[in-house]
């Protein structure tokens, strides 16, 4: 599919949206009548959709204007430590994550997003006429396969438990630094975890700093976001996942060299406080960089209709966009999404691996493009 690129991605990152506000300030009474009325019809809708997905534990969690309505459940017993405070596998959701700390690198001067990958992993390395640049890598147009070619070789093993632990950081790095992209980076979008896999590998050895810290240091610690992280700690911390039958267990996620694509593991709350951080950006220095991944870079397919941001994947609605991610695992799924023109922010979360027209994700776009 044809590509256009909004911005060059030799140059700064682009600035703040033109969304309508947010918020409104100076509510009546009338309002607040209003949204009490929307917030129990809301609660009704949320805990039918919860009902109707099959999986062990479910969560769906709405914020309206910084009003949270939260509902759980599942064909599972209720685990020891309730539903809504473990930590859920976000898979590649985890790319709106990486999408805002790439944007709050550039806004700070610390990088610009079109650092060439090859010169940040391997300066030595000649550059090529065409390079793949950190923003190419993150806007999914490097011109790189979903996975490396060599990964369902040495990944099939142990398929169905921990694929990606076997392809560690070097793995990754080498794929990157053997393989020409094709198409020319910049003319086409395709979707590639291993592309934001070697993104977060580069901007760690350009920045002299583990991916992990760059994360916490940068966008964990200033939102407050305590109870999210890239590794499993275990029983009550992080909910257990299936396989498609909703009854076998496996194994906590394990990214491998992939943190950057999917490594995230969050709680519902944790999640609405980092959604009502884009709705309503905290006078810190993220500011800019929540404003800045609301901006579109990226149009692609027939009529140039599919809009991209940084971090999102950004729909019209008759009122105003609609931005939205999802993810999963081999035992997980998660669908994170908010609209600034109602004030919305939604967390879907299950516990069991995505089947084929499974209507979890569907159920969770509808909840939100109806908020």
């Amino acid at each position: 599919m044809n590509t256009f690129l909004l911005s060059t991605s030799a140059g700064p990152w682009p600035g703040d949206p033109h969304d309508a506000d947010d918020f409104r300030a100076g509510r009546s009474a009338e309002t607040e009548r209003k949204q009490a009325a929307h917030d129990e019809e809301l609660g009704q809708r949320l805990q039918a959709a919860v009902d109707a997905v099959d999986a062990p534990d479910v969560v769906l969690a709405v914020s309206r204007h910084g009003r949270r309505t939260l509902h759980c459940g599942g064909t599972a017993p209720p685990p020891p430590t309730p539903r809504q405070d473990l930590r859920y596998e976000l898979g590649s959701a985890s790319k709106t994550f990486t999408g805002l700390l790439l944007a709050q690198l550039i806004r700070r001067g610390v990088l610009s997003g079109g650092e060439p990958a090859t010169v940040c992993l391997a300066p030595a390395r000649h550059r090529g006429a065409t390079p793949v640049t950190l923003a190419h890598l993150l806007t999914h147009t490097s011109g790189l396969p979903a996975l490396p070619p060599d990964f369902f070789p040495r990944s099939l093993p142990v398929w169905h438990t921990t694929p990606y632990a076997r392809y560690p950081a070097e793995r990754v790095i080498d794929a990157f630094l053997r393989r020409r992209p094709a198409p020319r980076p910049g003319t086409r979008w395709r979707y590639s975890n291993f592309g934001v896999a070697v993104l977060g590998h580069a901007v760690a050895a350009a920045t002299g700093t583990a991916w992990e810290d760059l994360l916490t240091e940068q966008i964990l610690r200033p939102l407050d976001l305590d109870d999210t992280a890239l590794h499993a700690h275990g029983p009550g911390t992080d909910a257990a996942g299936h396989r498609k039958d909703g009854r076998t267990p496996v194994p906590a996620f394990d990214a491998g060299g992939f943190q950057a694509a999917g490594a995230v593991r969050a709680t519902p709350h944790d999640l609405l406080t980092f959604l009502e951080a884009h709705l309503d950006p905290p006078d810190t220095r993220l500011a800019g960089a929540l404003r800045a991944v609301r901006t579109p870079v990226l149009r692609r397919g027939l009529g140039h209709r599919h809009v991209h941001t940084t971090a999102w994947f950004r729909h019209p609605t008759d009122t105003g966009p609609l931005y939205f991610h999802g993810g999963a695992t081999l035992g997980q799924q998660a669908f994170l999404g908010f609209r600034p023109d109602t004030g919305t922010a939604l967390v879907a979360l299950c516990t069991r691996r995505v089947r084929a027209h499974d209507p979890f994700v569907a159920t969770a776009y509808r909840l939100l493009a109806e908020a």
